[in-house]
C-alpha cells in the first residue's frame, strides 16, 4: 500500500512508434494432456512465462526480463533438455529482434539500441513471434500384408504381461541356472 509521503511517479513518456501494445513474449510450452503429449514438435502452445532456468542460460536477468517484455514464471521447471533449448533459442532470437530505446535520447546505455536502428523501428501489434504448429502430410500408400495381420490389442497385452512378469521370470531363471550348478557338482 502506498504511504501518504511516497509520490506517485509516472514512468517516462514512450516514443511514439512504440505507442502500440504488443503483449508478453511466451514461451514454447507442449501439451499436457495424455493424448495429446505424444508429439511435443506438433502439439505446442504459448505457455504462461519463461522458467528462471531458461533465462539463466540465455543470459536474461529475471528482472531485467520483464522490462523488456519477457513474461517470467518463477514455478515453471524444465522437464527436457529440448524444451529447454527451443525456449533459450526463442528467448535469444527476440532479444536480437528487441529495439530497446535508450531513456535519455542524448545519453544512450549499454543495452540500448543505436540511432540507425532506432529509426528502422517499426511497432508489431500482432502476437510476439507467434508459435506455429508444423504438422507433415503422409502420402497414401497401400496396407502391407504385415500391418493386416498385426494384431495390436493382443500386442499390448503381450506387452503388459510381459513386463508384469519380468521379476518373477528372472527370479526363476536364475533360480535355475543355480540348480544347474549344484547338478553339476
Amino acid at each position: 500500500m502506498k504511504g501518504p509521503s511516497e509520490p506517485i511517479v509516472p514512468f517516462p513518456a514512450a516514443p511514439s512508434s512504440s505507442s502500440l501494445s504488443m503483449g508478453p513474449h511466451s514461451p514454447a510450452q507442449a501439451l499436457g494432456s495424455r493424448g495429446l503429449n505424444t508429439a511435443p514438435c506438433c502439439h505446442v502452445r504459448a505457455g504462461r512465462g519463461f522458467s528462471l532456468e531458461e533465462l539463466r542460460v540465455a543470459g536474461i536477468h529475471k528482472k531485467v526480463a520483464r522490462t523488456i517484455g519477457i513474461s517470467v514464471d518463477p514455478r515453471r521447471r524444465n522437464k527436457s533438455t529440448e524444451s529447454l533449448q527451443a525456449n533459450v533459442q526463442r528467448l535469444k532470437e527476440y532479444r536480437s529482434k528487441l529495439i530497446l530505446f535508450p531513456r535519455k535520447p542524448s545519453a544512450p546505455k549499454k543495452g540500448d539500441s543505436s540511432a540507425e536502428e532506432l529509426k528502422l523501428a517499426t511497432q508489431l501489434t500482432g502476437p510476439v513471434m507467434p508459435i506455429r504448429n508444423v504438422y507433415k502430410k503422409e502420402k497414401a500408400r497401400v496396407i502391407t500384408e504385415e500391418e493386416k495381420n498385426f494384431k495390436a490389442f493382443a500386442s499390448l497385452r503381450m506387452a503388459r504381461a510381459n513386463a508384469r512378469l519380468f521379476g518373477i521370470r528372472a527370479k526363476r531363471a536364475k533360480e535355475a541356472a543355480e540348480q544347474d550348478v549344484e547338478k553339476k557338482k
